[in-house]
């Protein structure tokens, strides 16, 4: 099923505010529970919970083509990390760019993710796996 973005400007704003943040070499990972989860549950054909996935890259970081290609970095690296891992559904999480994501690898951005959301404990212990 296709990711579904955060789009709406208050949303961003609730999860900074109220959410739970880990800071990260790369990148800083916020997460927030959705109360909408419920609702967008029944509505989706599968009939099951989802994350909602918002990204924040600045203009300071670089032009539209650095910025697209943090953008499709850190939306690849959650997918794998999806895919790979059973992560808890039901969250708003927006992920941010710092300035060092503009020179990072995929795999350094692919470790700070990991890293946050396992901290958050959105990803299941390692001895459970």
């Amino acid at each position: 099923m296709k990711d579904r973005a955060i789009s709406e400007n208050h949303l961003y704003k609730k999860v900074y505010a109220k959410g739970q943040k880990v800071f990260c070499k790369h990148t800083v990972v916020y997460v927030l529970t959705d109360y909408h989860a419920a609702r967008l549950a029944r509505e989706n054909p599968l009939k099951k919970k989802i994350n909602r996935i918002g990204l924040a890259v600045s203009t300071k970081i670089g032009g539209a083509v650095v910025r697209s290609r943090i953008r499709r970095i850190l939306r690849a690296a959650y997918r794998q990390i999806e895919t790979e891992n059973d992560v808890k559904k039901g969250y708003l999480i927006v992920l941010v760019a710092k300035h060092s994501a503009a020179d990072a690898k995929s795999q350094d951005i692919y470790a700070d993710l990991l890293y946050a959301l396992s901290k958050m404990g959105l990803l299941p212990e390692a001895d459970e796996r």
